[in-house]
């Protein structure tokens, strides 16, 4: 039987496991859209946990817990940071098929080394490695984004905004990729 979400996860065939190991696995990232914050990539961020790391600022997580029945406390409230972790550890196996899904679950493998599904029975252990790696090296905003292979990465900013990270970013030669602003007009189209 083969492992959950193996190296050959919806590769079906030899010439996909051939396509993806021997040409695409090692490409760089170059990701032109995404919701990352310059400055805690400048300050180089250390994440306490899987909820600050996971559910700060991620929207599709939000929509897929809100479309599940999670109150908005355990979304974007001022639930304790475990207690949205455990929501969303509860709705993810209604998620089978969709990206988020596939997303967390891959993230678990390559940056933690955790194959055990998500899921509520699962979420305290999760909870508790994951932390615990989290207060080591190599976990900070800057080295995460390194060991994803990313190259170039577009933050989406405001259109008035200063760019003073953006700035920070480009002179500091410890980042090993250029972080770019990409405008996201929302505040002027939606002026209420």
């Amino acid at each position: 039987m083969r492992a959950f979400m193996d190296r050959d996860f919806l590769l079906h065939t030899a010439t996909a496991r051939t396509l993806y190991h021997d040409y695409a696995a090692d490409c760089p990232i170059m990701d032109y859209h995404n919701h990352l914050n310059p400055h805690e990539i400048y300050q180089r961020r250390r994440y306490e946990n899987l909820t600050q790391l996971w559910l700060e600022a991620d929207h599709y997580k939000w929509r897929v817990m809100r479309v599940c029945g999670v109150p908005e406390y355990y979304v974007t409230g001022n639930a304790p940071e475990y207690e949205k972790f455990e929501k969303f550890a509860s709705v993810l196996p209604r998620l089978i098929g969709s990206p988020v899904y596939h997303w967390a679950h891959l993230e678990l493998q390559r940056y933690f080394g955790i194959s055990t599904p998500l899921t509520a029975a699962t979420a305290r252990e999760i909870w508790d490695r994951t932390s615990a790696m989290l207060r080591g090296e190599g976990f900070d905003a800057v080295s995460l984004l390194h060991k994803a292979n990313v190259k170039i990465l577009c933050t989406t900013d405001d259109p008035a905004d200063t760019l003073e990270w953006h700035l920070k970013l480009k002179e500091d030669k410890e980042v090993p990729f250029r972080t770019l602003p990409s405008f996201r007009p929302d505040r002027f189209l939606h002026i209420d």
